[in-house]
Order: structure tokens, then C-alpha cells, then sequence
């Protein structure tokens, strides 16, 4: 599977289960209930989609305007620095809102779903590859 079929399958799969996992924490750690943490989780996964389109879009736009080509390990930390804080600033007031919670434990929830999302997103990555194959782009 390529192409734009391969990116739409692995974005509707990693936040379908994204979601679950998500609003089965907030039930069971935070003492939730499940419709108003599945609401949180959809709405934070819908912001995590949206946010990434845009951000990717201002971050590409300001890398073609760059006279030193490539992406070095810099840059790659600045785009997920970059990345996360945007999600951050968005998440935790929608979080503290929706859930009725304080700022502070808001942001602790949000960096806990950030730690989570690293290893998530690394262990579903592996996983959709064995599964799919590579895409065209890392095939030698």
C-alpha cells in the first residue's frame, strides 16, 4: 500500500485506536466518565490532525525559504519542539475546560500524553510497517 491510500489508512488507524486508549486512561486514572472523556479524546485527536496539517504546512513553507537544504537533527528537534508546544498551548485550556480541571493539571495530563504518544507512536509505526510494508520512500 502507497500513496495517499497508505497515509489515510495509517492516520485513521493510529487515531482510531489513539482515541481508545486515550478515553480508557481518562476513565480509569482520572475518574471520567466515559462519554465526556471520549468526547475529550476525539476532540484533542480532531486538534492533534488539524494542528499537524497546518504546522507541517508554515514549517515546510519556512524550510523551502532556507538556504541549507536537508534536515539535520536540529532541525527535526525544532519541528517536534516546534510540533508539541503548538498542541500544548491548544490542549491544555481546551483539557482544563472540558474536564473541569485546574491549568496545572491540565498541562500534567498533557505531558503525560505526550511521553505516551512517543512510545505510541513508535511501537504503531513498527507495527503498521510490518504489517503493510515500507512505504516507497524507505524501500531500497
Amino acid at each position: 500500500m502507497q500513496g495517499l491510500k497508505r497515509k489515510i489508512v495509517y492516520v485513521s488507524l493510529f487515531e482510531l485506536i489513539a482515541v481508545g486508549l486515550t478515553s480508557s486512561v481518562l476513565v480509569l486514572l482520572m475518574g471520567h466518565d466515559a462519554g465526556h472523556a471520549s468526547i475529550a479524546a476525539i476532540a484533542s485527536s480532531l486538534v492533534a490532525v488539524v494542528w499537524n496539517f497546518i504546522y507541517n504546512s508554515m514549517f515546510e513553507a519556512w524550510e523551502a525559504r532556507q538556504a541549507k537544504r536537508g534536515r539535520s537533527w536540529l532541525r527535526r528537534a525544532a519541528h517536534a519542539l516546534g510540533f508539541e508546544g503548538g498542541l500544548v498551548v491548544i490542549l491544555v485550556p481546551l483539557f482544563a475546560w472540558w474536564l473541569d480541571i485546574s491549568l496545572w493539571e491540565a498541562f500534567v495530563l498533557d505531558l503525560g500524553l505526550v511521553l505516551f504518544f512517543m512510545f505510541y507512536t513508535f511501537l504503531f509505526s513498527l507495527a503498521f510497517d510490518r504489517i503493510f510494508g515500507l512505504p516507497a520512500s524507505a524501500q531500497a
